[in-house]
């Protein structure tokens, strides 16, 4: 057998660690064929028609969602209309499929973020990359966007006029995008998106129903984590995270890792 790339087998000796972090010890070699197989059933095809009916009539389709997201990035324009915009660099719309099944929506940009004009790039978007990959998904099949979209100054946590002010386009980014699952990650997001004060203990561990102002269709499910950045400051929570994660995956049928061709949602444990 070939001997592996150096910078392929560090890359996988990470990979090897964020999974154990979470709880994960054992690995399944599956056939080449059934992952690509697997991974094409858990995201929808480039032309395929994602129909949420009002009556008989269709109300989404993939090139719709990512006109309607076009037409908010151009609402929003050169936005001043809150004082974030004041030491910002690039505002941060938000990224990924257009027609997402499952969204992701953090507090705010950081250093990277803001520099770049893209959502969770910098150390906290390598872990939530990690997180999705082990949900069996990639970057590019969710959406991500935070509840404000300039960076806060010394990223600190957004103010209530500022989280008032940029979630009215947030919102019409999630009736855009139709998710059937949305993951808020942290506080700020979770009692932003849900209108409640409680603690991230009592936020987590099970499903809110959460229907955006004026949008039209069944509620979207909405589920607690973890921050990366919180993750990353206190690693034990991980495994916390997981277990959110593993609500999530059940409730959008995705696939668990497989053992002896018999599927399992639960990680195999040491």
């Amino acid at each position: 057998m070939k001997p592996l790339d150096p910078q392929l087998r560090r890359a996988l000796a990470e990979r090897v660690g964020f999974y154990r972090e979470l709880g994960i010890y054992d690995f399944y070699r599956q056939p080449t064929v059934q992952v690509e197989t697997r991974l094409a059933a858990s995201r929808p095809a480039e032309n395929e028609l994602r129909v949420l009916r009002d009556g008989e009539n269709p109300v989404s389709t993939r090139t719709d969602s990512a006109a309607l997201l076009e037409a908010i990035r151009l609402d929003i324009g050169e936005c001043t209309r809150c004082r974030l915009h004041q030491g910002r660099t690039n505002l941060v719309f938000g990224v990924g499929n257009p027609a997402a099944d499952l969204m992701f929506v953090g507090e705010g940009p950081g250093a990277d973020e803001d520099a770049q004009g893209l959502p969770f790039v910098g150390r906290a978007g390598q872990l939530l990359n990690n997180m999705i990959a082990a949900m069996g998904l990639e970057r590019s099949d969710v959406y991500i966007a935070n509840i404000v979209k300039c960076r806060p100054p010394q990223n600190r946590t957004p103010e209530k006029d500022e989280c008032d002010t940029c979630s009215p386009f947030l919102m019409r980014q999630i009736s855009a995008v139709r998710p059937k699952a949305i993951v808020a990650l942290g506080a700020t997001a979770a009692k932003n998106l849900l209108g409640l004060g409680d603690s991230m203990a009592k936020l987590r561990g099970r499903s809110y129903e959460f229907t955006p102002p004026g949008y039209e269709g069944e509620p979207i499910a909405l589920f607690v984590t973890y921050h990366p950045a919180f993750l990353l400051r206190d690693p034990r929570q991980k495994k916390e995270t997981w277990k959110d994660l593993q609500l999530v995956m059940r409730y959008l049928g995705l696939p668990g890792r497989e053992k002896s061709g018999e599927a399992s949602n639960q990680p195999a444990e040491a």
